[in-house]
C-alpha cells in the first residue's frame, strides 16, 4: 500500500459505529481504513509500517471534522470585527475542518456575482480551513441571483428583519414569491433568519431598561421567530424550494415542522448558545449574551434538545458573528445599542459534547449533528465521514479531558465570547486539513492548508 501518513486510535468513528482502526492517508484521500476487529495484524498500533510510522493516539477519538455551516468572517471591509486569518485559525483549534460564511457584515454584502469574486480574493494566503460562501436575498437583487447561483455558493440566505446592516436589508414575502422558483431551479436552498418583527409594549420597557437581559429576551418574543417560520413553510409548500430555517431558537412549532418534514424539502439547524445556555442565568448588563433570536428559557432549550435527539433538528452550526468590544457595548452593558452575535466557532464542538452528556447523545450522534448532516445538506459529498475515497479532513479529540476557557487559547480576533471561564470537556488535540496535520495540541504546525470550496453542479 502506499501512503503518506497513518493515523491509530482505538475509537475512530465510522459509518458503522467506532472501531479500533488505522486510517491510511495519501495526499489529501484517506485510502484504507484497516480495522482492529477484521485485520489486526495490519492495523501496526503505532508501530513502523512500510518505513512509515503510524500515528497513535491511543484512546482519543478520531472523527470527521467539523463542518460549520453558518459563520460569520467579515472579510473584505469589516476585519476589524474578525478576518479569515483569525476565523480559519479559530476553526482548526476548534476541530473545525470546513466551514461556510454568510453573506452579510462584511462590505460589500455578497449579492452579486462582483462582491463573490471580491470575497474569493479576499481569502487567498489567508485559509487554515476550507472556506465556502453563500449568497444574498435582498430585494433588489433578484437579476443578480443566476450569476451568483451559478458562482458556486452553497446556498441563498435571507432576512425578514432588519439584518443589522443597513447594505443586507431584509425581504418581504412577495420578495420571497419571486425569488424562490428561481432558487429551486439551481437547486439550492434558501436560508431564512425567521423573525417578522411587530411593534409592541414591551420593546418599549427594553428601552427604558436597556442592560436588563430579560428584558431584551421579550423585546424579541417567540410570536416573530414562529410567524416567520409559519411563512417560510407555506412558500416552501407552494414553491418546493429546499428551504433551511437558521438558528432555530423558539421551540413553539417544532411539531409543526417535524410534520412538515415529512411532505416538504425542509432542514432546520440550531446553535450551541441556545443548547448551552438559559436565560434565566444570564446577568444583567453581560452583552456577550446578546443574539436574535435571543437565548431563550431552559424549558424551552430542553425543548430543543428534544428535537436535535429526535432528528427534527438536522445539525448545529455556531453563527459565530463577532465584533469589536466597543460595538458589543461592553463598557455600558446596554444591550439594546450592543450588536447582536455570538463569538464562539471555536469552541462548537466542546460546548455541544459537555451538553450532549445531560441529554442522551454519544460520539457517534455528536460526529452526525456536526460533520455528517451538514456535509450532506451542503452537497459536500466527500466529507462528513471517515470512508475509504473520502478527504482527510479530521479531528483527534478527547471526549472525557476538561477544560477551561482562557483568553490565552481563544484564536477569534476578539477575545470576546460568553463561554470565556466555562468548564467544558471534550478537548480537540489535532486537526486534519487535506491530510495535513495544521493544529496540533495548542500548536499551528501547519498554515494555509485549508480551500475554497464551491458548489458543484450536475
Amino acid at each position: 500500500m502506499v501512503f503518506d501518513k497513518a493515523i491509530h486510535s482505538r475509537r475512530v468513528v465510522l459509518p458503522n459505529g467506532i472501531k479500533e482502526a488505522t486510517i491510511f492517508i495519501k495526499k489529501d484521500k484517506i485510502v484504507k481504513i484497516s480495522v482492529a476487529e477484521q485485520n489486526p495484524d495490519a492495523i501496526g498500533k503505532g508501530a513502523v509500517f512500510n518505513d512509515k510510522k503510524i500515528e497513535n493516539v491511543g484512546d482519543a477519538v478520531v472523527m470527521a471534522g467539523l463542518i460549520d455551516p453558518h459563520v460569520h468572517i467579515n472579510e473584505p471591509g469589516r476585519t476589524e470585527w474578525e478576518g479569515f486569518e483569525t476565523a480559519t485559525r479559530a476553526a482548526a483549534a476548534g476541530g473545525v475542518t470546513s466551514m461556510i460564511e454568510m453573506p452579510l457584515n462584511a462590505s460589500p454584502v455578497t449579492t452579486t456575482k462582483a462582491a463573490f469574486d471580491l470575497k474569493i480574493q479576499a481569502t487567498e494566503g489567508k485559509l487554515h480551513v476550507n472556506c465556502g460562501f453563500y449568497g444574498g436575498l435582498v430585494p433588489n437583487n433578484f437579476d443578480d441571483l443566476p450569476d451568483l447561483m451559478k458562482s458556486g455558493v452553497f446556498g441563498i440566505k435571507c432576512f425578514l428583519t432588519h439584518s443589522g446592516i443597513d447594505e443586507f436589508p431584509n425581504v418581504t414575502e412577495s420578495d420571497l414569491r419571486r425569488a424562490m422558483p428561481l432558487i429551486a431551479h439551481f437547486g439550492l436552498p434558501i436560508l431564512a433568519h425567521c423573525e417578522i418583527d411587530s411593534p409592541h409594549t414591551k420593546q418599549i420597557f427594553f428601552q427604558k431598561h436597556p442592560t436588563n437581559y430579560l428584558a431584551y429576551l421579550h423585546s424579541r418574543p417567540k410570536t416573530w421567530e414562529n410567524r416567520a417560520i409559519d411563512l417560510m413553510l407555506r412558500l416552501c409548500e407552494e414553491t418546493q424550494c429546499r428551504t433551511h430555517i437558521v438558528h432555530l431558537s423558539s421551540a413553539d412549532l417544532i411539531s409543526k415542522l417535524k410534520n412538515a418534514k415529512k411532505r416538504l424539502p425542509l432542514t432546520v439547524e440550531t446553535t450551541p448558545q441556545y443548547l448551552y445556555f438559559a436565560a434565566e442565568d444570564i446577568p444583567d448588563g453581560q452583552t456577550v449574551f446578546k443574539c436574535a433570536p435571543p437565548i431563550r428559557e431552559r424549558a424551552n432549550n430542553e425543548k430543543l434538545w428534544a428535537a436535535l435527539v429526535d432528528g427534527t433538528l438536522d445539525f448545529v452550526g455556531s453563527d459565530h458573528s463577532p465584533a469589536p468590544p466597543n460595538l458589543k457595548e461592553i463598557a455600558s452593558g446596554n444591550l439594546a445599542k450592543a450588536w447582536g452575535g455570538i463569538a464562539g466557532l471555536q469552541f462548537t464542538l466542546p460546548v455541544v459534547w459537555t451538553a450532549a452528556q445531560q441529554h442522551g447523545l454519544d460520539i457517534t450522534d455528536i460526529a452526525k449533528i456536526l460533520s455528517e448532516n451538514p456535509a450532506q445538506f451542503l452537497g459536500l459529498s466527500e466529507k462528513g465521514q471517515i470512508k475509504e475515497g473520502f478527504d482527510a479532513d479530521l479531528v483527534v479529540w478527547h471526549p472525557e479531558k476538561t477544560f477551561t476557557i482562557e483568553e490565552k487559547d481563544i484564536q477569534h480576533r476578539h477575545k470576546i465570547t460568553p463561554y470565556l471561564g466555562e468548564i467544558l470537556r471534550g478537548a480537540v488535540l489535532q486537526t486534519y486539513v487535506a491530510g495535513h496535520l495544521v493544529f496540533d495540541n495548542g500548536r499551528f504546525v501547519n498554515v494555509q492548508k485549508g480551500s475554497v470550496l464551491k458548489r458543484k453542479f450536475d
